[in-house]
């Protein structure tokens, strides 16, 4: 199978990706002091990049990096250039602080709108924003990208779900955007109060996190929303950085914007089209803040083949997992997706589960707790039964698991934590 990443886009794709590609290189090289060490370093110079899989001569970057020359270091325009700055959490105590020209912010701007476009929302559409503002790129990215597109937007921010509720009907709202966690505490609280027939609702941009198809179907079951996965992160301007189609196979990424590889987590190297792995990104077009061959530690595969929908933008499989969600028990590893997956083509048992691993005397364990349906009239014994079964088919390990009442386990407004590893080091 194939590693040409010129395999995965259209000819004329493929033309202006490496156009832009060689800019990017050029432009970290001149401008970039620490670009150009890494480079020189490598023994790489901008004119060795001829086509486009001439970027795995170039070496990697990685989050580390980032924080360690915080919060200016990979600057690559006069400050007098920059016109904003965005960071993420560090669980170091140091953010990831990116910055944007003003060019930055439009290109950003333009591929959230796309975004919208790709789930059917329009300039009648009314767009209620849930994720936060400040130095979060959530918030802002949505904001953005619907008054790029010419949407009505609806700027709430996080939290106080009965007031998202009452705008929601006082508003008219057709499209609610957050994290899936959220987005699955809404639907419930719009079931528990039965307020269905008083929305407008048409369409759920939800990202940020992996999802299930079990948790989509649920919300959109509640909300009468055709859901959409949009993926981002800070380093690569924020969310909107791809979305998935009304074919619902995979997601579009903005090929023009980024140059996407799939590499062994392990060995770095690249793995057929098709394979999973984690993803390497490059951006295209970034003036402030050039990234070349970002470790996302997002798991993921590249599709090769057309989507349905006639979209030149290629695709990526929905996100497995993070390189550093992974654990390992009894020797196999075990990213939380797959758990997820078994979950999701169990009718008995809700969307949402916590995976406990303990070390007592040595031994590893791990308890999958899990809601069970209250609409499903399946004896317990017989769930749990089941799930072992297909986690030790599937995933080849023995889990003990722990069903608990619907609403049994905690929801978020953000992300939700689905592994608590509780073994000592």
């Amino acid at each position: 199978m194939s590693t040409r990443l010129a395999d995965v886009v259209t000819d004329r794709m493929a033309e202006l990706q490496l156009e832009r590609l060689k800019w990017s290189v050029r432009h970290s090289y001149d401008n970039s002091p620490l670009y150009r060490e890494k480079l020189d370093a490598a023994g790489v110079k901008p004119d060795e990049i001829q086509e486009l899989d001439d970027v795995r001569k170039l070496p990697f970057t990685d989050k580390a990096e980032l924080r360690k020359d915080y919060p200016f270091g990979w600057r690559a325009v006069p400050f007098e250039d920059i016109v904003r700055i965005h960071a993420s959490s560090g669980t170091t105590g140091k953010k990831t602080v990116v910055y944007y020209t003003q060019k930055d912010i439009d290109d950003w701007a333009d591929m959230f709108a796309r975004c919208y476009e790709m789930a059917g929302v329009t300039r009648q559409d009314r767009v209620q924003i849930t994720p936060g503002y400040g130095l979060w790129t959530a918030g802002i990215g949505f904001q953005l990208g619907a008054e790029r597109l010419g949407a009505l937007a609806v700027p709430v921010g996080p939290g106080n779900t009965a007031q998202q509720l009452e705008l929601m009907q006082d508003f008219q709202t057709t499209v609610i955007t957050g994290t899936s966690s959220y987005g699955l505490a809404m639907a419930e609280a719009i079931a528990a109060q039965d307020l269905g027939s008083s929305l407008n609702l048409k369409v759920g941009i939800f990202g940020s996190e992996r999802w299930s198809q079990q948790m989509r179907a649920r919300i959109e079951e509640v909300m009468g929303v055709e859901t959409f996965d949009i993926i981002g992160m800070t380093e690569l301007y924020g969310p909107g950085t791809g979305i998935d189609c009304r074919i619902h196979e995979g997601i579009h990424y903005w090929a023009d914007y980024f140059l996407f590889e799939v590499v062994d987590p392990i060995s770095g190297e690249p793995v057929p089209n098709g394979q999973s792995g984690e993803i390497v990104a490059t951006t295209l077009t970034k003036e402030a803040m050039p990234l070349l061959r970002y470790r996302t530690r997002d798991v993921s595969r590249l599709m090769p083949e057309p989507c349905p929908c006639g979209s030149e933008h290629p695709r990526i499989d929905r996100i497995l997992g993070r390189t550093d969600d992974m654990f390992k028990i009894h020797g196999v590893n075990i990213y939380p997706g797959q758990i997820d997956h078994i979950l999701s083509n169990s009718d008995a048992v809700s969307s949402e589960y916590q995976i406990m691993l303990e070390r007592s005397r040595g031994r590893d364990s791990m308890l999958i707790r899990v809601e069970r349906d209250p609409q499903r009239d399946v004896a317990d014994e017989e769930i749990v039964r089941d799930l072992r079964r297909e986690i030790k088919t599937q995933i080849g390990v023995t889990v003990d698991v722990e069903l608990v009442d619907y609403k049994g386990l905690p929801r978020s407004e953000k992300k939700t934590k689905r592994v608590f590893d509780n073994r000592q080091a």
